[in-house]
Parts: C-alpha cells; structure tokens; sequence
C-alpha cells in the first residue's frame, strides 16, 4: 500500500511518519480526541481535524488503488492489457478517470454498437476508420451481408469514439472550464414565495458558480420550478474532435465519421459528461456546505455558560400562553408556571404579577426569552415587566428545543410535565451550559447552517457528530454530574460503560479516578481512551479535574518535585510565577518525556480545570427593547452573531428578525468566507445599512 500512503502525503502534504503513526493508532482502536491530546508526540502536534482528514483521504486512497488493480486485473483476464494502459490506470486520480479507462473493456448491456458488431460490422468499421481515398462508402458496405451496414458501422465508430477515456477527459475540462450552467423557470411552474426568483433566468460559468447557487438551483430543479442546463460551444467540441479522430482530410469517409462523430456527442457523451459535471459540482457544494454548518456547530457548542445565576427560560408564545420555568443555579427544575401577555387573552396585568413574582421568590438573576414565535412580543413585555427589579433578560436560540422536548430523553427527565414546559426548561439551561443543553439534541436539528436538508443526509450526520465530539472533550465532562447524552460523545466510552456510570453516579459520587476502574464494562483499552476527559472537582486527587493524563501523574509529580512545588499551592501566584519560567525543551529531556506532554501539563497545572468556552464573549445581557421605528441608517449597534452563511452572517441586534450583514459588507477588503471575518457567538459592532420597513428587514455592516 505505499503507492497509496504516497497519495495520501501528497494530497496533505504531511510527513510518512505523521501518517503512518496515525493510521497505525487508528487501527490500534484509538479515538481521534484521544490522539490527538495524548499523543502529539508520535503524530508531530497534529489536532482532530487533520487526523480526521487522514482517515478520510487514506480511505478514500485506498479504495481508489483497490479500485484501479480491480480493473487491471479484469483487463488483463481479456488478455488487452498494455504497460501504457496499467500506468495510465494507476496515474488516475479520479475514480471517474477510472471508469473511463475501464469503459472500452467493460461487458457492455445491448447496445445499437454491440448488435451492430454481432451482425460481423466490426470490421466495416475499421474499414472505414482507417480513412481509404480509393472506392466509395457503398463499395465498402457491399462486403457484408447485413441490414443497414453503413448505420450499424457508424453505431460501432460513436461507440469506440465515446469509450475513449482521452477524448472524454478533454471534452469534460473544457466543459467543466467554458461552459455556463443555466436555470430558468419551467412554464406553469408555481413559486408563489418567488423563493427561486433570482434563478428564473440565471447563468454563470460553471468554473466559478458558487457552492450555495449550485444548492438552490438543484432544489428549485428538484420541486419541478427550474429547468436545468449547461450550455457550451457544441461547434468547438465537435471541431476538436474532428482535430484528433479524422486522420485524413481527402478520405470520402470524413463526412461519414463526422456524423458519427455528431451521435457519439448527442446521444453518448455529452448526457454522461453533463451528469458528472453537475454531479461534482452537487458534491464539492454539499462538502462546503456541511463545512459551514460544522464550523457554525462548533462555535455554538463552544457558547460561553453564564455560571453562578439563578436564570428562569421563558418559552413564548400566543394563544397557548408564555411558559416559564425557575432553574437553580445547577440547571435544577425548581417551579414551573404559564402566562398571557399576548393575544388573545392579553392579560399584561396577571401576566407581569406572576412574573415579578416568580422573580422575587426564588432570586432570578437572567430571564432566557427563547427566540421563536412571539419572541419579541415577548421581549417588548418582560423589558416592561421587569423595571426597577434590576433583572436582565437575553435572547437565545431555541432551535432544536422543540426536538429535544418531545424526545423520550426529555419524558424521562420530567415525565409529567408538557412539551411546552420542557421546552422552557431547555431554554433556560442552554444559557447556564449551552454544550451540555445541545448536545442532547440531533445536530442537525440545531440549525446553524445553510441548505441542510439539500445535502447528503449521512456525510452531514458524520461531519456534525464528529464536531460534536470534538467540543465535548476538548471540554471535558465532570463525570459526576455528566448525561448520558454527554458521555456518548467522550472519547472510547462504549454504552455498557456509560450505563455503569449513569448507575453509579445516581446514589454515590467518584472521588478519584482510580474508583472509576472498577466499572463494569471499563478495560483498560476504554480507561485509556476516556479518563482524560473526564473529571473529577472536588475529589481525592487535585490532578483528577485536570485534563492531565494518569499515565502522565509520574512526571507531573516529578516535575513538581523539581521544581519544589506543593501541589496544595496549585492556585497560588507563586506556584504559576514558577511554572511559567520552566524551559520545556530542557525539562522534557530531564525528566525523560516530550515537549507535548510537558507542555500540557505544565498549561493544566497553571490554568487546572479551565474550561476553554470562558473564554468565548459573553452574552449581550438586556433590560430594555430594541424597535426599527428607532433605527437609522449609520446607527451603531452591538449584536450577536446567529448564524454565519456563504453569502453573509446573521445578527441579533434585539429586533424580531436578525439582520443581515451581506459579506460585501464584512471589510473594505475583499472576503473570500465570512468564517474569516466572524463566527457563531460572536459579540459584534454593526452600522444599520439599509432598513425596509415594508418587510421590517435591516441590513447591516461590519464597515462604518
């Protein structure tokens, strides 16, 4: 396999060793966030998402080499295999290119080229394809006894012309190149949201359309409102190939072949070629896409927790009434009541009492508005209600909620209460800790993307999933007060372990991680690969709520002995003053370890227990409304980012419909993504663009 570990250091440009070392791990049964915290030593510092793509371009590798011997050998079983068309076949790097090369000796279905050569037309062919100037076109078909043999000859040359893997290869780059895809809006179709109206007559050249045009236009294709098409120089492709297949200009068979030429484009490769190009334009559009939503997943999972506060979510609504539910400064269900502010009650009155009661009784610090329906109706009432109370409000995200409140984890955490009740519940804990509340929701209800439902489902399901995983241990979970919908994500748990723990944790507490051994289910391959990433405050060993390895226990005690550190000092100035002069090269070779190890334990025993999300902004906290009547264009304005989107970002800036920034309003600079410019969570300072009142959208920018 080294032709393939070859490709694969081309294509990531790593060193043999980095990729050997990992696949190696890999095959070992090490998870990925185990790699690559514990192991940086053997991979060279390498994080999740570069281990990931090895995994992923080795697989990839792997079955295109198995792919191409596959196909060597079934050539060379025909007895047609040349050293020129081995070596063309493991130089492809496409498994398209493959297929091509393989097309010619592949047992064909019926075709009108394969009866034609079982009426023994076959040789008529060449015949013709060797471009005599001496005789005519009918001399040469009056050799055969057959029906039609001038047809069934062209059949057989269109064919052969079509089964060339260089004539295809050259047809779909200049395709790919020259060519303008077009959609345009089929009659009678029915868009009554004109949701598709900047595609009813639309072009762009294929080379250069955008990943989220290429989304929209298959949907629009797919809802049977566009027609779809690729529109290309029919005349040069034909003249190029006439360029390579006619040998000699003076042969009364030019005008014959020409033709055939003509079928082999119409009928068999064009159709083909146009399928692949739309096909790969789908697939690089699906990647990025997925990408934006991961990265946008990542940003939000990794949402600062407003710790310390006694916050009570507020799930709004109209006619069902506002949901309110009190949570302790844990996340702990303490009181659950509904409200009427809005239509059609309208009880603003009992609404407020209610409310500034609950605030009074149980010492609410934040009220959490969830921002769906009724959002800002809702907001507009609790910024009345709470003057003078000295309580703050904030908006957040409630997609997914609803999700989370009908699933049966949710009937299990709170059996007798109502979806709505459960939901503002969720709503409020997802202020407290947003990684622990979300991750008990499918990722891809969470909404934090683009055209999520317009790309591969499972591709999505997997990208989503290992973001997830990724945040949970780079987080860390206190193994304690840990879900089960937070342990599936740590690193090697496997679902006997996490039931033990769920067991164990409901009547007692672990006070050590050496406790944590005698689970059931726990061997020493799952200990290794879980036990950093799950933490231990308040127990019998300070090293246990770190994210420091046991296997690495021995040196830190070393280290600290060294250094004539008390570990008792661990949050003294003194004790960090220390540390941090250490020489990490020089150390390491002392004390017989590697920089890697060193360095996370020395930034662990600096920093123990630091969770990285604090270090992500704050929330925008709020005692007062936001109304467009009030805005202005120029009027600076802070806001939180939503959502971040090929084409722009969306931001909260408290009125009922975010506003967006287009990314030609990022900088005064040209931006490629607008992940470069901001993400998820981001507390950023806007200037009102634009306002349409009519449709009450704001457009803003990140450029005064």
């Amino acid at each position: 396999m080294n032709e393939v570990l070859l490709e694969v250091k081309k294509i990531l440009n790593l060193e043999d060793r980095q990729i050997k070392e990992v696949l190696s791990m890999l095959e070992e049964g090490a998870t990925i966030p185990f790699i690559a915290r514990y192991r940086k030593e053997r991979t060279g510092g390498l994080n999740e998402d570069e281990i990931r793509s090895i995994e992923e371009v080795y697989t990839y590798q792997k079955n295109l080499y198995e792919k191409k011997c596959d196909v060597i050998r079934l050539i060379k079983e025909k007895d047609l295999l040349t050293p020129e068309l081995e070596q063309n076949i493991l130089k492809a790097e496409k498994l398209s290119e493959v297929e091509d090369l393989y097309r010619p000796f592949k047992e064909k279905k019926k075709t009108k080229a394969s009866e034609a050569i079982k009426a023994g037309l076959e040789p008529l062919a060449k015949m013709i394809m060797a471009f005599p100037t001496k005789g005519s076109l009918e001399e040469l078909a009056s050799q055969f006894n057959a029906d039609k043999p001038l047809e069934g000859a062209g059949y057989i040359i269109a064919e052969w012309i079509s089964d060339n893997a260089y004539y295809r290869k050259l047809i779909r780059s200049y395709v790919y190149n020259n060519g303008v895809l077009v959609s345009k809006i089929k009659k009678d179709a029915k868009d009554e949201d004109k949701t598709y109206k900047m595609y009813y007559e639309f072009s762009e050249r294929v080379k250069y359309i955008k990943h989220f045009r290429v989304l929209a236009i298959n949907r629009g294709e797919k809802e049977g409102i566009l027609s779809v098409s690729i529109d290309y120089d029919k005349d040069y492709v034909l003249a190029m190939l006439k360029e390579k297949i006619i040998k000699n200009k003076s042969s009364f068979v030019c005008e014959f072949v020409v033709d055939a030429i003509n079928d082999a484009l119409k009928r068999l490769i064009m159709p083909s070629i146009i399928r692949e190009i739309r096909s790969e334009l789908t697939e690089k559009a699906e990647e990025l896409a997925i990408k934006t939503f991961s990265l946008n997943l990542e940003n939000l999972l990794l949402t600062r927790p407003i710790k310390k506060m006694r916050v009570l979510g507020f799930d709004p609504a109209f006619r069902t009434g506002c949901k309110l539910a009190v949570l302790s400064e844990n996340g702990a269900l303490e009181d659950i009541s509904v409200i009427y502010p809005h239509e059609p009650k309208n009880d603003k009155v009992g609404a407020t009492k209610i409310l500034r009661d609950l605030i009074n009784k149980y010492n609410i610090d934040l009220i959490a508005i969830g921002n769906g329906t009724a959002s800002r109706e809702s907001e507009a009432f609790v910024a009345e209600a709470i003057k003078g109370l000295g309580v703050k409000y904030v908006i957040t995200s409630e997609a997914g909620a609803s999700v989370y409140s009908a699933s049966p984890l949710a009937k299990s955490e709170f059996p007798t209460l109502s979806v709505e009740q459960r939901s503002a519940i969720s709503i409020g804990r997802r202020v407290q800790d947003p990684l622990s509340e979300l991750v008990k929701i499918d990722p891809q209800s969470i909404g934090v993307g683009e055209y999520q439902h317009d790309v591969n489902q499972k591709n999505l399901k997997e990208s989503l999933d290992f973001t997830t995983e990724k945040v949970v241990n780079e987080v860390g979970v206190n193994i304690n007060t840990a879900s089960e919908s937070i342990l599936k994500y740590i690193s090697g748990l496997t679902k006997g372990v996490i039931n033990a723990i769920i067991g164990y944790t409901k009547n007692k507490r672990f006070k050590n991680r050496e406790e944590i051994k005698s689970l059931k289910g726990m061997s020493s391959k799952v200990y290794e690969q879980a036990i950093g990433f799950l933490r231990i405050n308040d127990g019998d060993e300070i090293l246990d709520k770190t994210a420091i390895h046991p296997e690495s226990y021995g040196v830190t005690k070393e280290l600290l002995k060294k250094e004539g550190l008390d570990i008792k000092d661990i949050n003294k100035d003194e004790f960090k003053d220390k540390l941090e002069k250490i020489d990490i090269l020089k150390m390491a070779e002392e004390l017989n370890t590697d920089k890697y190890t060193l360095e996370l334990i020395v930034k662990e025993l600096m920093s123990p227990g630091l969770d990285p999300r604090d270090e992500a902004p704050a929330p925008i906290l709020k005692s007062d409304v936001l109304d467009i009547s009030a805005l202005k264009v120029g009027m600076e304005l802070s806001g939180t980012v939503r959502n971040v989107t090929s084409f722009g970002a969306f931001v909260d800036i408290g009125l009922h419909d975010d506003g967006l920034v287009h990314i030609s309003k990022m900088s005064k600079n040209y931006v490629k993504d607008p992940n470069d410019v901001v993400k998820v969570g981001d507390i950023v300072t806007v200037y009102v663009y634009d306002i349409d009142m009519e449709r009450q959208k704001v457009a803003l920018s990140l450029v005064k």
